[in-house]
């Protein structure tokens, strides 16, 4: 019995030794943790920086959306029947995207009586890239076309475009901080020129216990149309529930602070990844 003791024991000796020596040893497997956590563009005008990762696919969309405005005598109230994006992760930090509204409802109230417009609306074409990244501060660029798909009278039966340059700074664990700066090239509201347009957003969300977390954003646009500028400033505030790390539903409303912005925006929505 000694020497096979013996012999036990100088074996485990030997093995311990070579651990100790930088010897490869077999690394437990780390459990499948799933899918990435949602990140969104929703539900504010704010843009993310982050990019859907590669091979997923993400849903965000309106489930209502009401845009009601009064000008110079002119009531235009706008309705979304959903307005859904769909989002696929092409490569590492960069994702494609597609959005359109299936139906789209356009009525204008005025002296002289009340016209309705409504079918799909303009499909719009986006290519997102996380340019930089380092946990606390993220930066993207987000390039998008608009295709005119929309009947006169719902869209304005042009091409246009633009590009956003979202910043997202978090600032500790409950706070963080959006800037949304963003050019774009429309139309002439006459003749068929082309202007730039810009707007910015300042968003501060806070996260709040059960998933929940309240958004209040300033949003600033620039139209320097050759007819006249147009300026158009609101305050929004918007909430979001995460009912799991996947899918989330969100709620806000807009209100306009001068004349040439819709008084009031209202909508909810949700967000789901797969």
């Amino acid at each position: 019995m000694r020497p096979t003791l013996s012999l036990i024991a100088a074996l485990a000796f030997a093995g311990e030794a070579r651990a100790q020596d930088g010897a490869p040893t077999a690394a437990p497997t780390p459990p499948d943790s799933g899918p990435p956590a949602l990140c969104t563009d929703r539900p504010t005008k704010s843009n993310s920086a982050c990019a859907v990762e590669p091979g997923y696919w993400q849903l965000e969309t309106d489930l209502f959306n009401g845009t009601f405005q009064h000008l110079d005598g002119v009531t235009t109230d706008t309705w979304l029947a959903t307005n859904p994006t769909l989002k696929y992760g092409l490569v590492k930090n960069v994702d494609v995207e597609v959005d359109i509204a299936p139906y789209e409802v356009v009525r204008t109230r005025e002296a002289s009586g009340e016209r309705t417009r409504s079918g799909v609306g303009d499909l719009y074409l986006r290519v997102k890239y996380t340019a930089y990244s380092d946990g606390s501060v993220q930066v993207g660029l987000f390039p998008y076309v608009k295709a005119p798909t929309a009947p006169l009278g719902v869209g304005n039966g042009v091409w246009e475009g633009g590009v956003s340059a979202p910043i997202n700074l978090t600032l500790d664990s409950r706070w963080g901080l959006t800037f949304s700066p963003e050019v774009d090239v429309f139309k002439d509201q006459t003749g068929d020129g082309r202007h730039f347009n810009t707007s910015q957003t300042v968003n501060l969300s806070c996260n709040l216990p059960r998933d929940v977390t309240l958004y209040g954003e300033l949003w600033g646009d620039w139209n320097f149309d050759p007819a006249g500028t147009v300026r158009q400033v609101s305050v929004d505030f918007a909430v979001t529930k995460l009912v799991d790390k996947l899918f989330k539903i969100d709620g806000g409303i807009n209100i306009g602070l001068n004349r040439a912005t819709p008084g009031v925006q209202v909508y909810a929505g949700l967000s789901k990844k797969w």
